[in-house]
């Protein structure tokens, strides 16, 4: 942790050592690749919902699964008796190796996406580490290294605290390291749109679809566009801002400005301007409703004992 912190410049004050251990205890309970019960059994039935989904016949599938993987076993056996989400990872990395241009053409589809003990996501390590140089030598792949205690610690506090945020809680970190940087600050800003506008919108930090452009807004692009006369913005300008949304450079927008400058003024008084995103949690290990605003509270009162200890 101290690393981490001496090279991402990050204080190492009282409340951010806090931080990052609350994180890591939510995700892992402090191991580097936490056990998962059932999690062959698990990994079986994302395998059968995927491949429904694909309609590729479960017959192909179990044929590719009773292949002899490179230590002798079958990977079909391998998956039964995954018991870590590395081992997983290393079944699928073993398969695309065996299949001509496998690593090539299915890389970026190993389905592990958050790894090691603070559960970092791998596309933002990989991002990171191509704007910012990684401190340690790479054996295999950064997408590896988020596997290691050392690489999932740096990433994750990365995530966690290397970004300037507008809060003044703990609170809304722990809510982005699970929704995303900025989500809270997002999710305020759509609250802000919907008191301004009367349209309900669903404050769920993300201000654009995936991969929209101005031929397809989402819902709350179209309700922004419905200020358009009073903020005197078209819509080309609105989707530009809103592309800035996971950056620090959106406050400064004048969509954002004149978004809160509107909803004080229908409020009487500030609009929050951090707010934890309404997003329920969707993913095979998960077996109950949870919701970002669970985890961020569940983190918030580890960080809390975390203090007063």
């Amino acid at each position: 942790m101290y690393a981490a912190f001496t090279v991402l410049t990050v204080t190492p004050t009282h409340e951010n050592i806090c931080a990052v251990v609350a994180v890591i205890e939510q995700e892992s309970e402090f191991h580097v690749d936490p056990v998962i019960p059932g999690l062959g059994a698990i990994a079986r039935r994302e395998i059968e919902r995927r491949a429904d989904h694909a309609h590729v016949p479960l017959m192909i599938v179990n044929g590719v699964l009773q292949l002899k993987s490179s230590d002798g076993r079958t990977y079909g056996d391998r998956i039964d008796k995954a018991k870590t989400e590395k081992d997983l990872s290393d079944v699928y990395e073993d398969l695309i190796a065996s299949v001509p241009l496998g690593t090539t053409l299915f890389a970026e589809r190993n389905p592990i996406r958050t790894r090691g003990p603070m559960q970092v996501n791998v596309a933002f390590a990989e991002q990171f580490a191509s704007a910012t140089p990684y401190p340690y030598p790479v054996k295999v792949s950064i997408a590896d290294e988020v596997f290691t205690r050392r690489g999932s610690v740096y990433f994750g506090i990365a995530h966690l605290l290397d970004y300037r945020a507008p809060y003044d809680e703990y609170l809304y970190r722990f809510a982005d390291f699970n929704a995303g940087q900025y989500a809270s600050r997002n999710a305020a800003f759509q609250n802000a749109v919907g008191v301004a506008t009367g349209i309900g919108i669903d404050a769920d930090g993300a201000l654009l679809p995936h991969d929209s452009d101005t031929n397809s807004p989402g819902r709350t692009e179209l309700a922004v566009r419905a200020l358009g006369p009073r903020l005197r913005m078209g819509d080309a300008a609105i989707h530009a801002a809103l592309a800035q949304g996971k950056t620090k450079d959106f406050e400064a927008t004048p969509l954002y400005q004149r978004v809160f400058a509107i909803a004080d003024q229908t409020l009487g008084r500030p609009a929050p301007r951090a707010l934890v995103p309404q997003i329920k949690l969707l993913s095979p290990k998960i077996k109950r409703s949870l919701t970002t605003d669970w985890y961020a509270h569940r983190v918030d009162a580890r960080f809390k004992r975390c203090l007063s200890s």
